[in-house]
């Protein structure tokens, strides 16, 4: 059975930051709960608690929420009223749909002085002579039954009238109580009926399983038999194996749509029992359906991301679209994969290789190979806040400087030009030309520098300078009277 477990509390006290001790409303309906358990314990500031639809048999382990005000259990298997007197702030008590045919336990409520509403329709005790009557006597403290205000000279009629109520209550409350010990003995019965039944099924079931497999046996020795004598007669063994298999599988399709269609289509009593029944075989073929899908997923094949010979292929399970960009610049490979943008990043995976890229999508691959080898160590996977977009960078493993390259082809063209001219001009510097039929020597002491192309240029001979100083020393005087120049 399942209970109430503190994971199922935390997971609903969310409104209060899943801190159970200080809760004080939480609801737990619809959760299959078969046993009522423990939150007396973990939440004993409840003030309002909701079970509704759950499968709970018994009010139980709740007697010492002191402050709880609003107890809602409809939809479930109560039988009796019990187990309340400690909740002494109960202002609203809930059992509509139950199977509450005690009609005198709601004398357990008398010690809950502030009841004021009281929901039991739905009950087999309302079917009762005099139901409203006995309730309205029994409790004084109640303003609302059913939803209806209590009158006060309902009360007053009611409480002339209770010890002939009483006493037709009791009769028909030991009438129900006789009928639902046949119930249970019968539901016991029907129950041990079933189990019967599906355990022969079981073991047909196993029977059938043992021959087909010793008939396998015997085709399969039959066909090594027939190989050596004709080839016909093996096909036609391997067709009637094949059409065994397809009998086979039809026959267990239709037993299971026979036995749902006699299971809901069989007249059973409105009880507890038929109701946990209900819930019971629901779950087992909810079960075994997520075992054969289970089973299923399983035996499907294994995508080929790498050939038997080692070469890797390119796998696009998901279907998405991708770009993969060589970014010269920086000298590494860009692959933009166009995930879904709501996916969960937890759902990815991503596998950088040297020369390849694995992507798991929700745990379909996808795979790309690359133009040139990468360092999967100093690769990067971000996604794009704005599309989802997975965009993975991936350095190349050689390593090119291009940055000289991208600088001279920035250049513009008339800085080329004078690159070129300076180129020229440099080369034309390094050359010394002399006319070799006018000098065979260079004669040093007819070279002149001038002081203004210092610097600036090839060295140049001045024939001419050289001559005119020539003629001014041969004209050249020595006076002794005059000082020489210091």
């Amino acid at each position: 059975f399942l209970s109430v477990t503190e994971d199922l509390v935390r997971k609903r006290a969310e409104h209060n930051n899943c801190e159970i001790f200080s809760l004080e409303e939480i609801s737990l309906h619809q959760q299959e709960i078969e046993k009522l358990e423990y939150l007396d314990k973990w939440c004993r500031d409840l003030k309002i608690l909701y079970l509704q639809n759950n499968l709970i048999p018994k009010i139980e382990n709740v007697g010492k929420l002191k402050k709880l005000e609003y107890l809602n259990v409809a939809l479930n298997n109560i039988e009796r009223i019990e187990n309340l007197e400690g909740c002494e702030e109960l202002k609203k008590l809930d059992l509509t749909a139950n199977f509450i045919g005690e009609l005198s336990s709601v004398e357990a409520l008398k010690c809950n002085i502030h009841l004021k509403e009281l929901f039991l329709v739905g009950n087999p005790c309302t079917e009762f002579e005099g139901y409203r009557q006995f309730v309205v006597a029994t409790l004084h403290q109640l303003k609302y039954l059913d939803s209806k205000e209590i009158e006060r000279s309902e009360r007053i009629q009611a409480l002339q009238n209770y010890a002939e109520v009483e006493q037709k209550i009791r009769e028909q409350e030991q009438a129900y109580l006789h009928k639902r010990a046949r119930e249970k003995e019968e539901a016991q019965k029907r129950m041990q009926e079933r189990k019967d039944k599906k355990q022969s099924q079981t073991e047909s079931k196993l029977a059938f399983h043992s021959k087909y497999c010793y008939s396998s046996f015997l085709i399969i020795w039959l066909i090594f038999h027939v190989i050596f004598h004709s080839q016909d007669s093996l096909q036609d063994k391997e067709n009637h194996q094949a059409e065994g298999d397809v009998e086979q599988e039809t026959w267990r399709t239709v037993e299971d749509d026979e036995e749902d269609r006699r299971f809901w289509e069989e007249p059973t009593p409105y009880t507890p029992e038929s109701r946990l029944e209900t819930h019971r075989y629901i779950e087992e073929k909810r079960r075994a359906k997520d075992n054969l899908r289970e089973s299923k997923n399983q035996e499907k094949p294994l995508w080929t991301l790498v050939t038997a010979e080692g070469k890797v292929l390119n796998v696009n399970v998901p279907k998405l679209h991708f770009s993969l960009k060589d970014d010269e610049e920086n000298n590494q490979i860009i692959l933009d994969l166009a995930v879904y943008r709501h996916l969960d990043t937890s759902l990815l995976e991503v596998d950088v290789q040297p020369t390849y890229i694995r992507v798991l999508v929700k745990g379909k691959p996808f795979q790309v190979v690359l133009p040139e080898e990468v360092k999967p160590d100093s690769s990067s996977a971000k996604r794009s806040q704005t599309t989802g977009h997975l965009v993975v960078s991936m350095p190349k493993a050689k390593e090119i400087i291009l940055a000289k390259q991208k600088a001279s082809a920035s250049v513009k063209r008339s800085d080329c030009d004078t690159l070129q001219n300076n180129a020229r001009r440099s080369r034309q510097v390094e050359r010394l030309e002399v006319d070799p039929s006018k000098y065979s020597f260079p004669d040093v002491t007819k070279i002149v520098q001038e002081k203004e192309r210092t610097g600036q240029g090839p060295v140049r001979l001045q024939p001419e300078k050289v001559t005119e100083a020539k003629k001014s020393y041969i004209d050249f005087e020595n006076n002794e009277d005059v000082p020489p120049l210091i």
